[in-house]
């Protein structure tokens, strides 16, 4: 405690070590301590390690859950229409766009270097998150970052197809006979179901503060590429499989982020 050392709002510092599993009664209670809301600000920081023999045991079984107040800041962070985000998801469609016409092995390598330069799981995962908290702000920016970022992606695929096919590289006829452009246009069973634990994962790696993993999800959905396909020529194959996949993203975020809601945090978030 350091009494009188805030400036802004004006009043004392607490500042509390917690394990994970103390993290959200920590917050309820200083939440309830506090009766006006603009007088309370609070930081969240993550702890290297804690050393405490006499509660080794205790340390050893704390749990891998992110409260709500960081989920929604990383997604805030990595899905806000800035320079860099479109900048970034431009890049993902060029680069999708030329790995649909691609040979299998620089298909492969464009397709998994895409899923990971283009941020387009974030923005969708705002909409499930939001939707279980009741923050329509949350739901409402995550469909603007959406529309934002992959309308730059689209164009990007669009403009690069049609240079490629100007400059005679490809054309139209090796897209659609394109045997991964097939998987794309006419998913089966084979296909959906990765993507399906794709979006389960992401979602379960973001409520677990594990961001750094989160490589894995986007190699595994077809949202990305589904996008590219659509500035690419094949845009109603495209939407079909862009909106299935984020069909996944909301179907299973919603019930897995409402149960943990339910059981395990059962607070609203400060803001």
């Amino acid at each position: 405690m350091q009494p009188g050392a805030s400036r802004k709002p004006a009043g004392d510092v607490l500042i509390v070590h917690v394990l994970n599993r103390g993290a959200d009664e920590v917050l309820r209670r200083t939440r309830a301590a506090v009766p006006t809301d603009d007088d309370l600000s609070m930081v969240t920081s993550e702890a290297t390690s804690f050393i405490a023999p006499a509660a080794h045991k205790i340390i050893v079984d704390d749990r891998d859950e992110a409260i709500w107040e960081e989920m929604e800041s990383g997604l805030r962070h990595q899905g806000a229409i800035t320079t860099n985000y479109l900048l970034l998801m431009a890049l993902g469609g060029l680069i999708w766009a030329i790995g649909l016409v691609s040979e299998p092995v620089p298909q492969a390598v464009a397709f998994t270097a895409a899923a990971i330069i283009a941020p387009g799981f974030d923005p969708m995962t705002k909409v499930p998150l939001g939707l279980v908290l009741r923050r329509w702000i949350v739901v409402w920016r995550g469909l603007q970052s959406t529309l934002a970022g992959y309308a730059v992606l689209v164009g990007t695929a669009a403009l690069t197809m049609y240079g490629l096919v100007a400059a005679g590289e490809t054309t139209g006829a090796l897209l659609a006979a394109n045997s991964e452009v097939k998987h794309l246009a006419h998913p089966g069973l084979m296909e959906l179901l990765p993507s399906a634990a794709g979006a389960l994962a992401g979602v379960v790696m973001l409520a677990a503060f594990r961001r750094s993993s989160q490589a894995g999800p986007l190699i595994a959905m077809a949202f990305i590429p589904a996008a590219a396909l659509i500035g690419a020529g094949l845009a109603v194959e495209g939407l079909e499989r862009f909106g299935a996949d984020w069909g996944f993203i909301v179907g299973l975020g919603v019930p897995l982020l409402w149960l943990k809601q339910q059981f395990l945090h059962r607070r609203k978030p400060i803001v």
